[in-house]
């Protein structure tokens, strides 16, 4: 992916808020220790915390947020974002930006899970609630988002392209199998709610167990699929089978979700600038989904 973000500094940040939010000029702000991509997050204080897009096909994420994210968060089990106040553009900054609390935690890793049954377990069941919630009204699946939520099918052409270039790297027939399984299996339920980019980067430890789920820019309301590529990019063995149970979906809704895994690894694995550990996540990735469609553990 080519980097074409803004650049943003903590200067900027300062900035923006000395001339907007007088209230918190006085408070100190540093960079977080694991950014994202669609957004640049400054520690503003020891509570809060300032998220600024970094392009503009992720500045709509700022409303979304600010507008559904409170009412989510009454329905939760898990500590999510509560949004503060809306930026506005200034100088040297094109879009609107946001204010959010802070939330302390451990970035999820395999080597802090205290105990990655219960966490398969606890995920499922925050996705669970999510489901859960009254979805009229939300925000459709679209470019903003990646189309997390939306039809699979968008990513298609893409898909074969990366399974042509990888061909004689990995078996691209049986990777080809599981994509037309997942695109032979629309949704027919109701749109319900999803997070839209459940990744380790956005999932929180306390004491080695889940307590928090952040970034909700991606957030739809669709098709519940793409919330489970955790299963197979987190989750091993036993631990994914917990997470799928307790998730209660069914297997078409499966097999899409391995449709979403597929696309997400192959573009790591084709793509020239994926960094070393990541092509190997990926590969490893596509090695799981390979072995779950012969039927194989994985």
């Amino acid at each position: 992916m080519t980097d074409d973000r803004f650049p943003i500094a903590p200067a900027l940040a300062r900035q923006l808020i000395d001339s907007q939010f007088p209230q918190w000029s006085g408070l100190p702000i540093r960079r977080v220790d694991i950014d994202g991509w669609d957004n640049r997050s400054f520690r503003l204080g020891d509570t809060m915390k300032i998220r600024m897009p970094s392009a503009a096909r992720y500045a709509p994420q700022v409303e979304k947020e600010y507008r559904w994210l409170p009412g989510l968060a009454e329905h939760l089990p898990l500590a999510i974002p509560r949004p503060l106040a809306i930026g506005t553009p200034g100088p040297g900054y094109p879009w609107h930006w946001s204010i959010q609390s802070w939330i302390d935690g451990e970035t999820v890793s395999r080597s802090r899970i205290a105990d990655p049954s219960q966490l398969a377990a606890d995920l499922a069941a925050f996705l669970s609630a999510l489901r859960q919630i009254d979805a009229t009204g939300g925000p459709s699946a679209g470019p903003d988002n990646f189309h997390r939520g939306g039809d699979l099918a968008i990513y298609d052409q893409e898909t074969r392209h990366c399974l042509g270039m990888l061909a004689g790297r990995l078996d691209a027939a049986t990777a080809l199998s599981v994509w037309e399984a997942a695109l032979a299996r629309r949704w027919s339920g109701r749109p319900v709610w999803v997070h839209g980019d459940v990744a380790a980067g956005n999932l929180l430890l306390t004491q080695g167990r889940l307590s928090a789920v952040i970034d909700f820019g991606s957030a739809a309301v669709g098709d519940p699929a793409c919330d489970l590529v955790i299963a197979w990019t987190l989750l091993k063995g036993e631990d994914r089978e917990i997470f799928r149970r307790n998730t209660r979906l069914d297997d078409a809704t499966w097999a899409r979700a391995r449709g979403w895994a597929l696309w997400k690894a192959l573009l790591g694995l084709a793509g020239n600038d994926t960094p070393a550990a990541d092509h190997a996540a990926a590969r490893d990735v596509v090695a799981a989904l390979l072995l779950e469609h012969a039927g194989l553990p994985g």
